[in-house]
This record gives structure tokens, sequence and C-alpha cells, in this order.
């Protein structure tokens, strides 16, 4: 299909229709070699509720946005490069159905189709385009993927103390790290991921201690690496950071406790220990 669409009037005309419905907010998205597979409709699980947000399959990319008139204007554009994608299929919840999720290196989320063929085929033609994108640029697939954050309405209390109850004055926080939803004290930290963001974002005090520890591994493993170089060098001295050089650049239907999420079989309650 894409061999067969490359360099036609219509797949340009295609692509020039899907930017002209998220006008200037959106990006350009026209480039040598691009196809447009297909679009459709998607109902995306989001913090307060799920959603139904406006997907479009190309060769290469797969972007989704808001959508304020069907075919006609879109916004808050996301564009997701499908070599960064992987796909896993869930089951279904009382309140969704035909779910999967899409997980990236900075964003994973879930989303659900009207049918079952639907996502079937949603499924097959997004592997088959990773599959098609992974040979030809010779990248491994990704295995690194950020938590998707669990629904503000899975639980009425802090996944991680459960003592502290929510309501309209004790808001509900997610960690960055594992996606839970907890409260403000037991998400006090923040720390510093950088496939996510530039800046520390607030993660929970569990994950917190397992983030220094790593740190902590990667800082005695960089000395053990230094050490005999140092060792080898007469007269070295390590450099007290003084010195520097100007020059340099430098409420609504509450979800079962025992609901599925994104884990193996292990309903979220487990996770507290």
């Amino acid at each position: 299909m894409v061999d067969h669409l490359v360099n036609t009037e219509i797949n340009s005309q295609r692509i020039a229709a899907v930017e002209s419905c998220f006008g200037a907010s959106g990006q350009p998205l026209a480039l040598p070699g691009r196809v447009l597979l297909g679009e459709g409709i998607l109902t995306k699980e989001c913090r307060k509720k799920p959603k139904p947000r406006i997907f479009f399959l190309f060769n290469d990319i797969l972007v989704y946005g808001s959508i304020v008139i069907n075919k006609r204007k879109y916004n808050s554009q996301h564009i997701i490069p499908l070599e960064d994608v992987t796909l896993e299929t869930l089951p279904d919840t009382l309140q969704m159905k035909n779910r999967w999720m899409i997980k990236t290196s900075k964003k994973s989320f879930v989303v659900s189709a009207a049918s079952l063929t639907e996502r079937k085929e949603w499924i097959s033609h997004l592997e088959e385009c990773i599959r098609h994108l992974l040979t030809k640029t010779g990248r491994q697939p990704s295995t690194e993927h950020a938590a998707p954050w669990i629904p503000d309405k899975a639980t009425d209390i802090c996944m991680r103390c459960t003592q502290t109850k929510f309501s309209t004055l004790t808001r509900r926080h997610h960690c960055r790290k594992c996606g839970f939803v907890v409260c403000a004290d037991c998400s006090r930290q923040r720390f510093l991921m950088p496939r996510l963001s530039p800046k520390p974002l607030r993660v929970c005090n569990l994950c917190y201690r397992q983030l220094l520890a790593e740190k902590k591994k990667e800082a005695e493993a960089d000395l053990r690496q230094t050490e005999p170089i140092c060792a080898a060098v007469q007269g070295y001295e390590p450099s007290s950071g003084d010195d520097s050089d100007k020059s340099d650049d430098d409420k609504a239907d509450r979800w079962p406790a025992d609901t599925e999420f994104y884990t193996s079989q292990v309903s979220w309650s487990s996770f507290h220990s």
C-alpha cells in the first residue's frame, strides 16, 4: 500500500486535509515518502475519564488529537514515531472493551475500539508499519516505556500508604515512574528522568528510593571504571571542581478493587507492599 500511494496526488491531498483540520496549532505532516494509511476515532483512557480522540496512522508516525468538529477541526496534536511504539493487548473492564496499550519511551496510554474487529485491524496495521520501519532503519524494538497513569476513579485512597482518602480538598497525584494514584505526602519528592522530561518530575516515595539506589549503583560503576585510569596516570589528582574555563560551552462509577490494569493479572492492591 505504501509503495502504491507514495508520491501520488491522492496521498498528498489526504495529508493536506489532515494538516488543514489541525490548523496553525498542528505541525506540518507532509514529508517525502510519508503515506497516510488510515484514520479513525478511538476512545483514549485519560486521567479523569475516557475521551474520544481522532487517530491518523502514517507509515512512520501515529498522530492523534482532540475532536472539535469531526473531519473539520482538531486540536492538541500529538505525534508519536512508530519506531518507538510497542503494543500490548489488554483485557476488557466493565467500563471499557476492546482495549490495548500504546507504549512509548515518553508516554504510554490505553485506547479502546468500538469493536473487536476494529481493534484487530488497528493492531495489525500498526504492527506491520512498525516492523517495516524497524527493518528499514535497522533499529531494535524499544524496551523502555513510560508507565501509564492509573485513572483517578480507579481508587478513593492513596495506592501507596492506603490510608489517605481523596476528597475535594485532598487531591490525587500521579507518580511519573509507576503511574500510581498517590497522595501529596507519598509523592513529595522530585527526580530527574531525562527520558521523560528535562525537569525533575513528581515521583512516589517508593520509586524515589529505587531511583536513588539505581543512581548510586551507576555512580559506583563509573567510579570503578575510572580508578584504573587514574592509577595509571602519574601525578593525577581528581578535580575539585573549583576551576572554571569561561571559554567552555556550557464521583462516577467506581472501579472494582480487583480490576486488572496494566500489569500481569495482579490487582493494584497487591502492589502496596
